[in-house]
């Protein structure tokens, strides 16, 4: 039995929610429901703008393995913090949730724990505004081989595709769990992240995937043409593909095998953590042997269990909702 059944490199980001309106955002020039990336100042600005705040440990990949840690599998997380009060704060909380987080606060650090400013409308969009910091600064040095080669499946976040380190960093983890038995995959994370090293993930899914996660606009960024095309081209070059179509629902593909599981439609409050929390039950799945199917329906389960209130981590046992499912 491997240490770990699943372990994610992503940007380990403090997530800062809070309520607005859209007077707000237009007020303070935030572009509605979207990542956006932002200087430090910016980040300084926004926070001080903030209302009534919550803080949690986030990043896409960090929110996805915390929520599989949540349904009791062996989990760790690597990642950059600064040794400052948001980074001691990240660390403490993964450690808290049962997650291992192999890469201890940096003390000699000339940037600052990254963290993203949320701001949520009454229709339950997110408008999020990240200043990356020093998450981004992964590279091959914070890759413990001991750790990514003791696990089962990796997951891999796209945004840290941004630089050349990144890159190289998932090539090194993704050889070495591939060497162990274990299996590789990554989010697509973003259509303009896919749009900026397209030659760069094509041919990551095709040498170093096992499995690749995105919605339709990712997809289709990614091979520059309609989506029924783009699932095909990479069904051919990657053993699965998941794809999350506009809420309606999510196909699976893998070989001859295709599945199409429905979405239940709800009333969202907060979206955050949808496309996280979706791979966390898809994941958990995939790792306790389900079929592909179930695996499907657990991601869902998961989705809509995180947009039905504030924050990016599940406030209900997932575990319990699955088994009411009869999963």
């Amino acid at each position: 039995m491997k240490t770990y059944q699943v372990v994610g490199i992503g940007n380990a980001i403090v997530d800062v929610i809070a309520q607005c309106d859209d007077a707000f955002l237009a007020r303070m020039g935030i572009e509605k429901g979207i990542m956006q990336l932002i200087e430090r100042e910016r980040a300084e600005e926004l926070y001080a703008a903030m209302g009534e705040r919550t803080q949690a440990a986030g990043g896409s990949v960090g929110n996805t393995i915390a929520g599989i840690g949540n349904l009791g599998l062996r989990t760790a997380y690597i990642g950059r913090v600064r040794d400052d009060v948001l980074g001691r704060f990240y660390d403490a909380a993964l450690a808290g949730e049962g997650t291992d987080f192999p890469n201890k606060p940096v003390a000699a650090a000339d940037l600052p724990t990254s963290r993203s400013m949320i701001f949520v409308t009454p229709d339950g969009e997110r408008s999020m505004n990240t200043y990356l910091g020093i998450s981004a600064e992964v590279s091959t040095e914070d890759v413990p081989l001991e750790v990514v080669e003791s696990c089962e499946f990796l997951f891999l976040e796209g945004y840290l595709f941004d630089k050349d380190h990144g890159k190289a960093a998932f090539l090194k983890a993704a050889q070495a769990v591939r060497r162990t038995g274990g299996q590789a995959g990554i989010s697509l994370s973003d259509p303009f992240c896919v749009d900026r090293h397209r030659d760069s993930f094509r041919r990551l899914l095709r040498d170093e995937m096992n499995y690749v996660i995105g919605n339709e606009r990712e997809w289709e960024s990614l091979y520059q043409t309609d989506l029924d095309s783009a699932l095909a081209q990479a069904a051919a070059e990657c053993d699965l593909v998941v794809c999350t179509r506009g809420g309606t629902d999510v196909v699976l593909i893998r070989g001859a095998e295709r599945v199409e599981v429905p979405v239940h439609r709800v009333t969202p409050v907060d979206t955050t953590g949808a496309g996280d929390q979706f791979a966390a039950g898809f994941l958990y799945g995939c790792a306790t042997g389900r079929p592909l199917e179930v695996a499907g329906r657990m991601g869902c389960i998961a989705a809509a269990e995180v947009i039905s209130h504030f924050g990016a981590r599940p406030e209900t046992d997932i575990g319990a909702l699955f088994r009411a499912q009869g999963l």
